[in-house]
Protein backbone atom coordinates (compact mmCIF):
# COMPACT_ATOMS: atom_id res chain seq x y z
CA UNK A 1 0.00 0.00 0.00
CA UNK A 2 2.80 2.45 0.90
CA UNK A 3 5.94 2.50 -1.21
CA UNK A 4 9.38 3.92 -0.62
CA UNK A 5 10.55 5.38 2.66
CA UNK A 6 7.10 5.45 4.31
CA UNK A 7 6.56 1.79 3.43
CA UNK A 8 9.99 0.91 4.85
CA UNK A 9 9.22 2.77 8.09
CA UNK A 10 5.87 0.99 8.46
CA UNK A 11 7.51 -2.35 7.70
CA UNK A 12 10.26 -1.82 10.29
CA UNK A 13 7.78 -0.68 12.95
CA UNK A 14 5.57 -3.69 12.18
CA UNK A 15 8.46 -6.05 12.94
CA UNK A 16 8.42 -4.98 16.59
CA UNK A 17 6.55 -7.34 18.94
CA UNK A 18 3.00 -6.22 19.67
CA UNK A 19 2.94 -3.73 16.79
CA UNK A 20 0.58 -4.81 14.05
CA UNK A 21 0.16 -3.21 10.63
CA UNK A 22 -2.40 -0.63 11.80
CA UNK A 23 -0.33 0.38 14.84
CA UNK A 24 2.76 0.66 12.63
CA UNK A 25 0.86 3.01 10.30
CA UNK A 26 -0.36 5.13 13.23
CA UNK A 27 3.16 5.46 14.63
CA UNK A 28 4.59 6.31 11.21
CA UNK A 29 2.01 9.02 10.59
CA UNK A 30 2.49 10.41 14.10
CA UNK A 31 6.21 10.78 13.41
CA UNK A 32 5.53 12.42 10.03
CA UNK A 33 2.72 14.75 11.11
CA UNK A 34 3.93 15.93 14.52
CA UNK A 35 6.45 18.78 14.06
CA UNK A 36 7.28 18.81 17.80
CA UNK A 37 8.48 15.19 17.75
CA UNK A 38 12.08 14.63 16.72
CA UNK A 39 12.52 10.97 15.64
CA UNK A 40 16.30 11.35 16.00
CA UNK A 41 15.85 11.14 19.79
CA UNK A 42 14.29 7.70 19.41
CA UNK A 43 16.90 6.68 16.83
CA UNK A 44 19.74 7.72 19.16
CA UNK A 45 18.34 5.67 22.04
CA UNK A 46 17.73 2.65 19.82
CA UNK A 47 21.22 2.90 18.34
CA UNK A 48 22.92 2.97 21.74
CA UNK A 49 20.69 0.57 23.70
CA UNK A 50 22.89 -2.49 23.22
CA UNK A 51 25.97 -0.63 24.42
CA UNK A 52 24.29 1.01 27.42
CA UNK A 53 22.06 -1.79 28.73
CA UNK A 54 23.24 -5.18 29.92
CA UNK A 55 22.10 -7.95 32.24
CA UNK A 56 22.71 -7.65 35.97
CA UNK A 57 25.54 -9.95 37.08
CA UNK A 58 23.59 -10.94 40.19
CA UNK A 59 19.96 -11.41 39.16
CA UNK A 60 19.83 -11.24 35.35
CA UNK A 61 17.60 -8.14 35.27
CA UNK A 62 18.28 -5.34 32.78
CA UNK A 63 20.83 -2.86 34.11
CA UNK A 64 23.06 0.00 33.05
CA UNK A 65 25.80 -1.11 35.48
CA UNK A 66 27.13 -4.46 36.65
CA UNK A 67 24.20 -4.65 39.09
CA UNK A 68 20.62 -3.45 38.62
CA UNK A 69 18.93 -0.89 40.87
CA UNK A 70 17.05 -3.61 42.77
CA UNK A 71 20.20 -5.56 43.63
CA UNK A 72 21.88 -2.34 44.75
CA UNK A 73 18.95 -1.34 46.99
CA UNK A 74 19.97 -2.11 50.59
CA UNK A 75 16.34 -1.69 51.76
CA UNK A 76 15.31 -4.90 49.96
CA UNK A 77 14.70 -8.07 51.96
CA UNK A 78 17.69 -10.31 51.22
CA UNK A 79 16.02 -13.41 52.69
CA UNK A 80 13.30 -13.64 50.02
CA UNK A 81 13.98 -14.36 46.35
CA UNK A 82 11.36 -14.25 43.59
CA UNK A 83 12.23 -16.34 40.51
CA UNK A 84 10.74 -15.07 37.23
CA UNK A 85 11.13 -16.03 33.59
CA UNK A 86 11.92 -12.65 32.02
CA UNK A 87 12.93 -9.12 33.04
CA UNK A 88 9.48 -7.84 32.04
CA UNK A 89 8.02 -10.04 34.79
CA UNK A 90 10.03 -8.09 37.38
CA UNK A 91 8.43 -4.87 36.19
CA UNK A 92 4.96 -6.42 36.41
CA UNK A 93 5.57 -7.50 40.02
CA UNK A 94 7.15 -4.18 40.96
CA UNK A 95 4.03 -2.32 39.76
CA UNK A 96 2.01 -4.07 42.48
CA UNK A 97 4.20 -2.54 45.24
CA UNK A 98 3.52 -5.72 47.25
CA UNK A 99 6.93 -7.37 47.05
CA UNK A 100 10.12 -5.99 48.62
CA UNK A 101 12.55 -8.88 48.21
CA UNK A 102 15.13 -9.71 45.57
CA UNK A 103 14.73 -11.33 42.14
CA UNK A 104 16.31 -13.95 39.94
CA UNK A 105 15.58 -13.85 36.19
CA UNK A 106 15.86 -17.25 34.50
CA UNK A 107 15.93 -15.92 30.95
CA UNK A 108 13.00 -18.06 29.80
CA UNK A 109 11.20 -21.28 30.66
CA UNK A 110 11.83 -24.96 30.04
CA UNK A 111 10.58 -25.94 26.60
CA UNK A 112 11.98 -29.19 25.18
CA UNK A 113 10.12 -28.58 21.89
CA UNK A 114 12.06 -25.33 21.44
CA UNK A 115 15.31 -26.91 22.65
CA UNK A 116 15.33 -24.99 25.94
CA UNK A 117 16.53 -27.15 28.79
CA UNK A 118 17.95 -26.36 32.24
CA UNK A 119 21.36 -25.53 30.76
CA UNK A 120 19.88 -22.73 28.63
CA UNK A 121 18.37 -21.01 31.68
CA UNK A 122 20.05 -19.29 34.63
CA UNK A 123 19.34 -22.20 36.99
CA UNK A 124 23.01 -22.84 37.78
CA UNK A 125 23.35 -19.18 38.83
CA UNK A 126 20.23 -19.54 40.99
CA UNK A 127 21.68 -22.53 42.82
CA UNK A 128 24.96 -20.64 43.35
CA UNK A 129 23.06 -17.67 44.81
CA UNK A 130 21.25 -19.94 47.25
CA UNK A 131 24.51 -21.47 48.41
CA UNK A 132 26.14 -18.11 49.06
CA UNK A 133 23.38 -16.15 50.78
CA UNK A 134 20.91 -15.92 53.63
CA UNK A 135 17.86 -16.67 51.45
CA UNK A 136 15.16 -18.51 53.41
CA UNK A 137 12.28 -18.33 50.92
CA UNK A 138 12.08 -18.72 47.15
CA UNK A 139 8.88 -17.65 45.40
CA UNK A 140 8.47 -19.25 41.98
CA UNK A 141 6.65 -16.77 39.75
CA UNK A 142 6.79 -18.43 36.34
CA UNK A 143 3.94 -18.04 33.88
CA UNK A 144 0.85 -20.22 34.44
CA UNK A 145 1.25 -22.02 31.10
CA UNK A 146 2.69 -25.40 30.14
CA UNK A 147 6.31 -24.20 30.01
CA UNK A 148 5.99 -22.13 33.18
CA UNK A 149 4.43 -25.03 35.07
CA UNK A 150 7.18 -27.40 33.90
CA UNK A 151 9.80 -24.89 35.01
CA UNK A 152 8.12 -24.41 38.40
CA UNK A 153 7.91 -28.17 38.92
CA UNK A 154 11.57 -28.64 37.98
CA UNK A 155 12.70 -25.79 40.26
CA UNK A 156 10.63 -27.00 43.21
CA UNK A 157 12.43 -30.38 43.03
CA UNK A 158 15.85 -28.70 42.65
CA UNK A 159 15.23 -26.37 45.58
CA UNK A 160 14.28 -28.99 48.17
CA UNK A 161 16.67 -28.30 51.03
CA UNK A 162 16.38 -27.85 54.80
CA UNK A 163 15.60 -24.33 55.96
CA UNK A 164 14.35 -23.16 52.56
CA UNK A 165 10.67 -22.46 51.96
CA UNK A 166 9.61 -22.76 48.33
CA UNK A 167 6.28 -21.27 47.29
CA UNK A 168 4.46 -20.64 44.02
CA UNK A 169 2.40 -17.59 43.13
CA UNK A 170 -1.29 -18.34 43.44
CA UNK A 171 -3.30 -18.51 40.27
CA UNK A 172 -6.98 -18.70 39.61
CA UNK A 173 -9.88 -16.52 38.60
CA UNK A 174 -9.23 -12.95 37.51
CA UNK A 175 -11.04 -10.12 39.24
CA UNK A 176 -14.16 -9.30 37.24
CA UNK A 177 -14.20 -12.70 35.52
CA UNK A 178 -17.20 -14.99 35.16
CA UNK A 179 -17.10 -18.60 36.35
CA UNK A 180 -18.83 -19.85 33.22
CA UNK A 181 -15.93 -18.66 31.05
CA UNK A 182 -13.12 -20.09 33.19
CA UNK A 183 -11.32 -23.14 31.86
CA UNK A 184 -11.05 -26.28 33.98
CA UNK A 185 -7.40 -25.75 34.96
CA UNK A 186 -7.95 -22.15 36.09
CA UNK A 187 -11.09 -23.06 38.03
CA UNK A 188 -9.32 -26.06 39.60
CA UNK A 189 -6.45 -23.83 40.74
CA UNK A 190 -8.88 -21.32 42.16
CA UNK A 191 -10.38 -24.10 44.31
CA UNK A 192 -6.97 -25.45 45.33
CA UNK A 193 -5.69 -21.98 46.24
CA UNK A 194 -8.76 -20.85 48.17
CA UNK A 195 -8.27 -19.16 51.55
CA UNK A 196 -10.45 -18.32 54.48
CA UNK A 197 -12.10 -14.90 54.64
Amino acid sequence: MFDGTIGELIEQLGRLPGVGPKSAQRIAFFVLQNPNYDPRDLADVLASIRERVRFCDTCGMLATDTECDICQDVRRDETVLCVVEEAKDVWAIERTREYRGRYHVLGGALSPIDGIGPDQLRIRELMARLGNSAITEVIIATDPNLEGEATASYLSRMLEQPGLTVSRLASGLPVGGDLEYADEVTLGRAFAGRRSV
